[in-house]
C-alpha cells in the first residue's frame, strides 16, 4: 500500500475552508489566491486518489472521505501547533490574568487553558469567570490582561471581534415541563439573568415588538441559576448555543412557532494594553485561534 505523507499546509487550507464554509474566504484568511487554494485541494485529492469535496448549491461540502480526513486533519494541526508553541515558548514564564464570560467558562478552562498550561508550564494563569459588566470593570481597573466578553455595543479600540453567534430561545429538554402557548392570555414566563443583561434586553425587546406579553418568572445573578430554572420549566430563556447543558435544548421551528426572531450577538476578545507581555500575548493568540478555527 502506497504511503501518503500529508502536507500540513494543505490540510490547514482544507480545514479552514470547511470551517468557514467558503474556500474563497479561506484564501483571504490564509493570504493566498483562490487559484493557489484550488491547486492545494487538487493535490490533496490526487494524494488520496478520491474526492474530499463535492459541490452543494453554491459551495463545497466534504464527501464521506473528506469528513473522515477532517477529523484527523484537526488533530494533526493541533499537535503541530502545540509542538511549535512548545519549542518557541519553552522559556516563557510569568503570569497572565484572563476573564471569561460565563457561557465559555467550561470550554476555555478545560480546553484552551489546559493546552496553554501544557505548553507553558512556568506561566501562572489567574482565570476569572464572570459576567460582562464585571469583566469590563476588572479590565478597566487593570486587574485583567485579557477578557472574553459579549459585545455590549460600546467602543472597544483594544478588542478584536471573534465572531457573531445567534441568540436562541431555550427551554427544558423534558418537553413535559413547560407547555408553550402563545395564544393564551397569560404572559410568557421568562428566566433571565439580573439586569443589565444583553440577552435579557434582546428577548424582551423582540417580544415587545411582536406584541407578545411577557413576565420575568425567575432571575439569577449567575448562569447556573438560569440553566437550573429553565430546566425545571419555570420559563424560557435566551442565550447562544455555547455551554448549553443537556437538561436544556434550543427550541426548533415547531416549538418556537410564534416566537419572534432574535438577533446575533458579537463576541470580543479584549486586551488591557496595546502591547501585552509575552505570556498574555501568547494566551491571546491561543484563545483567538481556538474560537476562530
Amino acid at each position: 500500500m502506497r504511503r501518503i505523507t500529508f502536507d500540513l499546509d494543505v490540510l490547514r487550507t482544507f480545514v479552514t475552508g470547511v470551517d468557514m464554509g467558503s474556500f474563497a474566504k479561506a484564501a483571504d484568511r490564509l493570504g493566498r489566491s483562490t487559484s493557489a487554494v484550488s491547486a492545494q485541494l487538487k493535490k490533496l485529492e490526487e494524494q488520496l486518489g478520491m474526492p474530499v469535496l463535492r459541490k452543494e448549491g453554491r459551495g463545497m461540502t466534504p464527501t464521506p472521505a473528506g469528513e473522515s480526513l477532517l477529523a484527523y486533519a484537526r488533530r494533526l494541526l493541533d499537535l503541530n501547533d502545540e509542538a511549535a508553541s512548545a519549542v518557541r515558548g519553552a522559556e516563557l514564564a510569568g503570569s497572565v490574568r484572563l476573564g471569561i464570560q460565563q457561557d465559555f467558562g467550561e470550554q476555555m478552562l478545560t480546553e484552551v487553558l489546559g493546552r496553554y498550561t501544557r505548553v507553558h508550564p512556568q506561566v501562572r494563569i489567574e482565570a476569572r469567570v464572570a459576567r460582562n459588566t464585571e469583566l469590563m470593570a476588572l479590565l478597566d481597573g487593570g486587574k485583567l490582561d485579557l477578557a472574553l466578553a459579549w459585545d455590549n455595543g460600546t467602543a472597544a479600540p483594544l478588542a478584536v471581534e471573534v465572531g457573531r453567534l445567534p441568540m436562541r430561545w431555550i427551554g427544558p429538554a423534558d418537553t413535559t415541563r413547560l407547555a408553550l402557548d402563545l395564544n393564551a392570555r397569560e404572559p410568557l414566563p421568562l428566566v433571565m439573568m439580573d439586569a443589565p443583561c444583553i440577552m435579557r434586553t434582546a428577548a424582551t425587546r423582540a417580544l415587545d415588538q411582536a406584541g407578545i406579553a411577557w413576565r420575568i418568572a425567575f432571575t439569577s445573578p449567575g448562569l447556573s441559576g438560569v440553566w437550573a430554572a429553565a430546566a425545571a420549566g419555570l420559563g424560557l430563556t435566551v442565550r447562544t448555543d455555547m455551554g448549553l447543558p443537556p437538561s436544556l435544548r434550543v427550541l426548533d421551528v415547531h416549538d418556537a412557532a410564534g416566537l419572534p426572531p432574535l438577533p446575533d450577538v458579537g463576541l470580543r476578545l479584549h486586551r488591557a494594553e496595546a502591547e501585552l507581555n509575552p505570556p498574555a500575548q501568547r494566551l491571546h493568540d491561543i484563545v483567538l485561534q481556538a474560537l476562530t478555527s
